[in-house]
C-alpha cells in the first residue's frame, strides 16, 4: 500500500489558501534587510582588515596600542612590540588573518549564537524572513543535519571565546604601557570600553546562563550561584542589543588603532 505524502508548510492540508505571500501591511521587510546589511558590512569589513596585515598596532612612549583584530599576533610577520606571547609561527602570506590563533573561535561563537542564527536565519535565509511571513523553502528539517548540526557546539566555542576575552583584556591593561612607562589616552578609553563591552556578550550568551545555574533545583541551597545567575539573566535580556554593539566597538576600536598607527590622526592623551 503506497503512502500518501502530503505538502508542508502553507500548503499543508487545513490551511487557508491565501494568494498572497502574506497578510502583513507593515515594513516586515526592513527588520532582515537592515540585518543583512549591517552583517555584511562588518564581514567586508573585517576581511579587508585581517587580510591586508596593516596599521594595527602602534608603540609610543607610554602606550602599546594592539587591535583585537590582530590579538593574539603569534606570527613572524608581526610587527616589533606587537607579539605579546611570543611568535608561535613563521611569517603568514598576505591573506592569511595574523590573529588566524582565535579568529575561527570566535566566528563558530558568534555564528553558534541562538541570537546570530536567529538574524541570519532570517536574513540571509528566508527561513522565514519575519513572522507570519513564508519561506521559500518548502521542506523543513531544523538543526538536525549538516551543517547546522554544528550549532550543538556553542558551550565550546563560548569557553574558548572566555580564553580570547582574557587575552583582550590583557592586550586592554598593556595598552597602558609604552616604551618609557604609563600613561592615558583616548586609546585606552577605547580599548577598555570594548573589552567591558565583550565581557557582557560573552557573559550573557545563553551556554554561561545555563552552566551557572541550569542543574539547580533548590536556589536557596545555592546563594552565590543564584546571584551570578540572576546577573547573568540581566545580561542575557541585552544579548540581542550587546550583539551588535559589540560588533560596533570592535570595528571602531580597530578603525581607530589603524588611524593612529597610519599617523592619519594623533592619539589624544590624558596623561603621560
Amino acid at each position: 500500500m503506497s503512502k500518501t505524502i502530503f505538502p508542508d508548510g502553507v500548503d499543508a492540508p487545513g490551511r487557508a489558501k491565501i494568494s498572497v505571500r502574506t497578510l502583513r501591511e507593515d515594513r516586515w521587510w526592513l527588520e532582515p534587510l537592515l540585518t543583512f546589511i549591517g552583517l555584511s558590512a562588518f564581514v567586508l569589513y573585517g576581511v579587508i582588515r585581517t587580510a591586508t596585515q596593516s596599521a594595527y598596532f602602534i608603540e609610543g612612549k607610554s602606550f602599546s596600542y594592539l587591535s583585537p583584530f590582530a590579538s593574539p599576533c603569534v606570527s613572524s610577520s608581526c610587527v616589533e612590540g606587537s607579539s605579546h606571547f611570543g611568535h608561535w609561527f613563521g611569517a603568514f602570506p598576505q591573506m592569511i588573518p595574523l590573529a588566524i590563533v582565535t579568529l575561527p573561535f570566535l566566528l563558530g561563537f558568534r555564528l553558534t549564537c541562538y541570537y546570530y542564527r536567529k538574524a541570519y536565519y532570517r536574513a540571509f535565509w528566508l527561513s522565514p524572513p519575519a513572522c507570519a511571513v513564508p519561506e521559500p523553502k518548502t521542506k523543513y528539517t531544523g538543526e538536525t543535519r549538516f551543517p547546522l548540526l554544528g550549532q550543538n557546539l556553542h558551550r565550546y566555542f563560548w569557553a574558548m571565546a572566555v580564553v580570547i576575552s582574557v587575552i583582550n583584556t590583557y592586550d586592554a591593561l598593556k595598552a597602558f604601557h609604552g616604551t618609557e612607562g604609563f600613561g592615558i589616552g583616548l586609546g585606552n578609553v577605547i580599548l577598555v570600553a570594548n573589552v567591558i563591552l565583550l565581557w557582557a556578550y560573552t557573559l550573557g550568551c545563553h551556554s554561561c546562563r545555563h552552566i551557572t545555574a541550569g542543574r539547580i533545583n533548590n536556589f536557596s541551597k545555592h546563594p552565590v550561584r543564584y546571584w551570578f545567575w540572576e546577573k547573568i539573566n540581566w545580561l542575557n535580556s541585552r544579548h540581542m542589543r550587546l550583539a551588535w554593539t559589540t560588533l560596533g566597538t570592535l570595528v571602531f576600536t580597530d578603525a581607530y588603532i589603524a588611524l593612529v598607527s597610519s599617523g592619519t590622526i594623533s592619539d589624544l592623551r590624558f596623561f603621560g
